[in-house]
């Protein structure tokens, strides 16, 4: 996620494969896409899971298994049976030619896109990642309390 100008410099950092400067955001829901751990970290980090997993495991301890896309190396899954996760990688079925849904990661996709509805969410506006994190629980809050309200989301594009 590209970053604005006023984040500092020591926050951001290159993505390799996608060829820009910012940070990575890193989130673990549950089946239903409620937010259960996120880590927003320089983009140049290679330990997004491994953080992901241990947050998780900390503020739920019941915690037992989990999807992962073939993005997450090996490390990963290593650290999640330290941690008692059974980690899963699902990948796309290779039979099926372009776009295809896959199942178990697809919920965390459309999480992440419906923290994107948040127009604060469209970039990284915030100077710290702890400040970049606190505002996507503050999304997800919302998303969640319209969800109980039975209300639509208003976005910035309904203005």
């Amino acid at each position: 996620m590209k970053t604005s100008t006023n984040a500092p410099l020591p926050t951001q950092g290159i993505d390799a494969g996608k060829k820009i400067v910012g940070r990575k955001r890193g989130i673990v829901t549950d089946t239903l896409g409620l937010l259960l751990a996120v880590v927003v970290t320089a983009a140049s980090a290679n330990t997004v899971g491994i953080d992901l997993l241990e947050q998780a495991k900390a503020t739920y301890p019941t915690l037992a298994k989990t999807w992962v896309d073939a993005g997450f190396k090996n490390k990963v899954i290593e650290h999640g049976a330290t941690l008692g996760i059974d980690v899963e990688v699902v990948t796309k079925d290779p039979q099926v030619k372009g776009f295809s849904v896959v199942k178990w990661p697809w919920d965390v996709e459309r999480s992440l896109g419906w923290i994107m509805l948040h127009r604060r969410l469209a970039r990284d506006y915030e100077a710290l990642p702890d400040n970049s994190a606190s505002m996507i629980r503050i999304a997800m809050i919302d998303n969640l309390t319209k969800r109980v309200a039975d209300e639509t989301t208003p976005t910035w594009r309904d203005i």
